[in-house]
């Protein structure tokens, strides 16, 4: 499995396309440049690498399809989820829809997600972190990473 580490700040083309960062592409297994594109949690798209994207959408395949959530979450989630691949320049198209999905316009910042890449327009990435205090941040770590038994792993 890929893990990704670092942001990159990258130019969409009239087409919608862009090219792949090589520090991203260090972090490939192999240079494997083939992966899946789907609208993210928030206002921004995910990039899936092929091999991560399999057993996620196996474990989503497991789904108790007569739960409204669940068809609900596969609606959300999967809809609009495409395979791309780089081409000849080693650039990704972005699907239109999924382009005005995350309203993205030419600059763009590629984000490291764990093993996972998120695609957002630049300014409002730039924006998520303006209004985002330290203070703020050091509490949703405490939060998020500190055991409910006040002990770390």
């Amino acid at each position: 499995m890929a893990h990704f580490l670092g942001e990159y700040e990258v130019t969409l083309d009239a087409k919608g396309r862009f090219l792949l960062p090589a520090g991203f592409k260090k972090q490939l297994p192999e240079e494997e440049l083939r992966f899946v594109i789907n609208r993210g949690f928030e206002k921004c798209l995910t990039l899936y690498p092929v091999q991560t994207w399999k057993p996620l959408h196996a474990k989503i395949s497991e789904l108790n399809e007569f739960d409204p959530k669940v068809r609900s979450f596969r609606r959300q989630f999967l809809g609009g989820a495409t395979e791309v691949e780089a081409d000849t320049a080693g650039r990704l198209l972005l699907p239109p829809t999924l382009r005005d999905f995350a309203g993205l316009s030419k600059d763009i910042i590629l984000a490291a997600a764990v093993d996972k890449i998120e695609i957002w327009d630049a300014a409002v990435y730039k924006k998520l972190f303006e209004e985002f205090s330290p203070e703020a941040f050091s509490d949703l770590a405490q939060e998020v990473m500190v055991k409910p038994d006040n002990k770390n792993e």
